[in-house]
């Protein structure tokens, strides 16, 4: 796989939910590794004030074709009304690691 098909994507969620929307990406193979930071701090507007929450990030590492199918998912797992979810092209990284990530998500 090329690096520019390899996709990062950032997702915050609640703290008690992040173990089970993580397994769930990873199980219905649409990321081939879920990184759980336990705890972040957001500051964010959401209706026209500031808020502020302890939250989970989640770090995904999956592939441009399976971006929709993977926000689809997010959908109906995530309990946000707006979630969070920022996918970032690697520009370059293992050869070995990358073809590990498109042989562990579905493919078209």
């Amino acid at each position: 796989m090329a690096a520019a098909d390899a996709l990062v994507c950032l997702v915050t969620t609640p703290p008690d939910q992040a173990d089970a929307i993580a397994t769930a990406l990873v199980t219905e193979r649409l990321a081939a590794c879920v990184n759980v930071v336990a705890r972040v701090h957001s500051v964010y507007r959401w209706e026209g004030e500031v808020q502020r929450d302890d939250e989970s990030l989640l770090v995904a590492k999956t592939t441009r074709a399976v971006l929709p199918a993977l926000e689809e998912a997010l959908r109906s797992l995530h309990p946000y009304e707006n979630f969070e979810l920022v996918a970032l092209d690697v520009a370059g990284g293992a050869p070995d690691y990358l073809a590990w990530i498109a042989d562990s998500t579905i493919s078209d």
